[in-house]
């Protein structure tokens, strides 16, 4: 007995192993896993019912669908999870956060030897006589300064373009900015030893001046551990770690804006230059407060700056090209994220899209062509 003719129309010629997209034959399962093989090398993947949480809308190689896609309790295929995403991004950059992990070790090494003690001499005494004064930004607000304000920033853009890539590497190369300058500016404060321009009250806290008499060198009474800071003038620790973190900032806001896409809004430049300005209003208060001299303030900000950039570039496309936007992708995943936990933050073409595409499979599913 011969089949039907539309029988064979519906299920397409099966001695070449053809089939219909369309076919009522074909699961979501199949319908997504062919739509993944008929568009190369890279295709935009959308399930089928955006609205389930945990099905998200991303970019990414076809080589890489069938390792990451799997089915939850609705039978609805999930290509990639944020959590899912995020570890691999996490797993193919490992080496570099265990370097990072050395990084911060490093630091903390740095601040605990003793400096070199630099000759201080009575003739010297003239340029370090200035009072010891507290800070006026503390200690502990550098690392939010440099770090968890810029990373906020981040997040916050990450809640706007779903893009786990770009808070990754953002994320990344701020923090080997900030601790590749830290490690340079203790180890350099260290091997310098140069005294603060208030070394005098640290090294005699009661005034009295005491000298060697075959050296000349100073014999400091005071506490250990003012001492022990009173030769950690160059360069400045402050500068450096604030204008690592803010001038990573800045070079973000700069790509993120198109700082130079040629058409003339010179506003963006306020936006840009702000975490500079605070940086550098940074700086002049460790001078103001007579813990630095100009020049250690001088040779932080360099030093800050230069990590920033070497970094950001690592990561990031040069500001001055016209895909200063986003990162480098080497995965190409983390683009267009659907946070189904954040609806506040979908954009609202990015909804009606959604409910377009879910509507167009519940008719495809009752009606199928």
């Amino acid at each position: 007995m011969s089949r039907p003719a539309s029988g064979a129309l519906e299920r397409g010629d099966e001695s070449d192993g053809s089939r219909s997209l369309h076919s009522p034959l074909l699961t979501e399962d199949d319908q997504c896993h062919e739509t993944s093989q008929r568009h190369s090398p890279h295709q935009h993947v959308q399930c089928p019912h955006p609205c389930i949480p945990g099905c998200c809308e991303i970019d990414i190689p076809a080589n890489t669908v069938s390792n990451e896609s799997v089915t939850d309790p609705l039978e609805i295929p999930v290509i990639r999870t944020l959590g899912g995403a995020t570890y691999e991004l996490f797993i193919f950059h490992i080496r570099d956060w265990v370097a990072l992990l050395t990084l911060a070790i490093l630091v903390l090494v740095l601040n605990i030897i003793d400096p070199f003690n630099r000759f201080v001499g009575e003739t010297m005494m003239g340029n370090l006589m200035y009072p010891l004064q507290p800070n006026t930004v503390p200690v502990a607000a550098v690392p939010v300064i440099a770090i968890f304000i810029p990373v906020a920033i981040f997040v916050a853009f990450f809640l706007y373009s779903k893009d786990i890539t770009d808070l990754h590497h953002a994320t990344l190369g701020l923090l080997f900015a900030v601790f590749i300058t830290g490690v340079i500016t203790d180890a350099t404060k260290d091997a310098v030893g140069r005294p603060r321009p208030d070394f005098f009250w640290r090294c005699f806290p009661d005034g009295i001046a005491v000298y060697n008499n075959s050296t000349g060198n100073v014999i400091c009474h005071g506490e250990h551990a003012v001492i022990k800071e009173g030769y950690k003038s160059f360069p400045s620790g402050h500068t450096s770690w604030t204008f690592a973190g803010l001038g990573f900032l800045s070079l973000y806001l700069a790509g993120k804006l198109q700082l130079f896409n040629g058409r003339g809004h010179v506003a963006k430049l306020a936006v840009v230059f702000t975490p500079l300005l605070a940086a550098m209003l940074v700086g002049l208060s460790r001078v103001d407060d007579y813990w630095h001299h100009w020049q250690d303030v001088f040779a932080g900000a360099f030093l800050g700056l230069a990590m920033a950039a070497l970094c950001y570039h690592e990561f990031f496309p040069s500001i001055l090209g016209e895909n200063s936007m986003g990162p480098h992708s080497y995965l190409q995943i983390g683009n267009n994220f659907k946070l189904n936990c954040f609806p506040f933050f979908w954009h609202r073409e990015d909804k009606t899209a959604q409910e377009n595409g879910l509507n167009d499979s519940l008719e495809n599913s009752v009606h199928p062509s």
